[in-house]
């Protein structure tokens, strides 16, 4: 203890330089935090279950998929047709309707436009993710939203978010002018949220809603709407195991109700893979090259600090050597005020960043807005608070050995024949 309350003291002695090297650390790990959040995250997108698949059936040849919506009921069904043919355990179609609550197109801007899932209610609560295994309370609110979106066909569900953007609130009713199914406007009741989180700028509509619009405009203009043979955009399927997925692969691929056009299957993680495709260079970057460039930084800074503090203390560590001092008990006095630093420093800064990035507004900034695939925004992990204080640790571990070790070797006669 009395060792550790020598190190406290060396640390306080030039205090503005102690504080100038924390606050540089804590920069840094703030940021390898986020870098290190996004990328863990991906990592858990991307990574394939042992059970309960989720498989995504998309068309083949063409992005955005555009399937006839005469596939929905048999792709539902894995594409079963005989009593011995494998089934999935549930499923969801997927159509995108995007449109603005202002009718001037002049006027539209990212304020008023809006984009929906058109689904079946119900598979909000079974086949989405992160919203199919919500804690029980959460859950039940949820619930009702969704009730109440499977009770009125024109009603919406909207991420808070997305709420606030658009100044709504619960039983405000507006008119979406669509920009993908033209001429399909619909006129919609706000029914319900989505839990904070992932979906705070989603939106989910009644897919029979859009169905019906569909029928009623080819009953008034004689003929189908052009989305009509191309408004399913996904299929999601939910199976138990990777034996499972392969055979109802199979048995959707070699079907002969899809050729035309022809479609594919594969896992969901493939499918969130293909739309982070165009980020891919940045996301090297942010992993090969960012984050190990601002670790050798941050290993510089500290670096730096220490061996000015060696320069100026080498009279004090002669004096420490004739008083008895060991020279490896001077190398763990220098390496123990660099990692207390950096480890304090660390442990500060990952808990406000998880704090600040993570709490919902006004408090934080409710998740890193970095949208790409079906994610609105990332969160820091709960083991980011971990990372902060080893991150500070082992730079400071790695940049101080130089300058402690040259403290170590420090030779009493030479500092002292100096002094004469």
């Amino acid at each position: 203890m009395k060792f550790l309350g020598l190190i406290v003291k060396n640390i306080g002695r030039n205090a503005i330089r102690s504080i100038l090297t924390a606050l540089g650390t804590m920069m840094l790990v703030f940021v390898v935090t986020l870098v290190w959040a996004i990328l863990a995250f991906l990592n858990v997108a991307l990574s394939e279950k042992n059970a309960n698949f989720k498989a995504i059936i998309t068309e083949r040849w063409q992005i955005p998929s555009q399937m006839p919506y005469t596939y929905a009921s048999t792709l539902c069904e894995g594409a079963a047709t005989k009593p011995d043919d494998v089934r999935p355990m549930d499923s969801m179609t997927w159509q995108f309707y995007g449109g603005s609550i202002e009718k001037d197109r002049a006027k539209r801007g990212m304020n008023n436009v809006l984009f929906a899932f058109s689904l079946e209610p119900i598979k909000l609560l079974t086949m989405m993710d992160d919203l199919d295994n919500l804690p029980s309370a959460t859950a039940a609110v949820f619930g009702k939203s969704v009730k109440a979106l499977q009770d009125n066909r024109q009603g919406i569900i909207l991420g808070r978010t997305r709420m606030e953007t658009l100044k709504k609130k619960i039983g405000d009713t507006f008119t979406i002018y669509s920009m993908n199914y033209k001429d399909i406007d619909l006129e919609v009741t706000l029914v319900g949220e989505f839990p904070e989180g992932r979906y705070n700028n989603s939106a989910a509509i009644n897919r029979d809603y859009l169905l019906a619009a569909m029928d009623a405009y080819q009953q008034k203009n004689g003929k189908p709407h052009a989305m009509a043979n191309k408004s399913l955009n996904l299929v999601w399927l939910k199976v138990p195991d990777s034996a499972t997925l392969g055979k109802i692969t199979a048995q959707i691929e070699s079907s002969p109700l899809f050729s035309n056009p022809q479609v594919k299957c594969e896992t969901a993680s493939s499918g969130i893979a293909a739309f982070i495709e165009p980020y891919r260079d940045l996301i090297w970057g942010m992993r090969y090259l960012l984050a190990p460039a601002i670790l050798v930084t941050l290993s510089l800074v500290i670096s730096n600090s220490i061996s000015i503090s060696v320069r100026e203390r080498r009279s004090e560590l002669a004096v420490l050597k004739v008083l008895g001092f060991r020279p490896n008990q001077i190398l763990t006095l220098v390496l123990g005020e660099a990692i207390l630093i950096g480890a304090l420093s660390g442990l500060i800064s990952s808990c406000l960043t998880y704090g600040i990035v993570n709490f919902p507004p006004p408090y934080g900034f409710g998740g890193i807005k970095f949208p790409i695939a079906f994610f609105a925004a990332f969160s820091i992990p709960l083991a980011a608070l971990w990372w902060g204080p080893a991150l500070g640790a082992g730079t400071a571990l790695v940049g101080s050995f130089v300058p402690a070790w040259g403290a170590r070797s420090v030779k009493v006669s030479e500092v002292f024949s100096r002094v004469g």
